[in-house]
């Protein structure tokens, strides 16, 4: 089933979203877990910044072909999720910079998305179900 969720690249797109989504939530929960760590700082998913950077120059926005028939299609644009960590100074005395508003509304913001996306990959799915049963199931 892999292949035909993938045949137009749809579901590989939300997948990668997905994994995207998932670590992020894996990284606003550890600072928020560490909120109280002296010299902690917070990390940061870098993914949206280089995506509207490769987007603001299309140019320079290469897609990767897996095989030399292909026409430019891809399951990866390219661009590759980093954790950075933040190093702006702190408001605290023992060196933490974790802002427990931001991170939550950050956590709060994530949860929708993902949301969003898990909604998206069923509706993506029972399409080709409605497809492959020929809309009798």
């Amino acid at each position: 089933m892999s292949n035909i969720l993938g045949a137009d690249g749809t579901y590989n797109i939300l997948k990668r979203a997905l994994d995207t989504a998932s670590l992020r939530q894996k990284t606003i929960s550890n600072n928020i877990a560490n909120i109280n760590t002296p010299n902690y700082k917070a990390k940061r998913l870098v993914f949206d910044q280089e995506l509207r950077r490769q987007m603001a120059s299309p140019s320079s926005f290469k897609l990767k072909v897996t095989n030399k028939r292909h026409i430019g299609s891809s399951n990866s644009a390219g661009l590759d999720v980093e954790i950075v960590e933040d190093n702006s100074s702190s408001m605290r005395a023992d060196g933490n910079n974790v802002d427990i508003d931001l991170e939550m509304s950050n956590l709060a913001a994530n949860q929708i998305l993902y949301n969003s996306l898990i909604q998206q990959t069923n509706n993506k799915i029972n399409i080709l179900r409605h497809a492959i049963t020929e809309g009798k199931g």
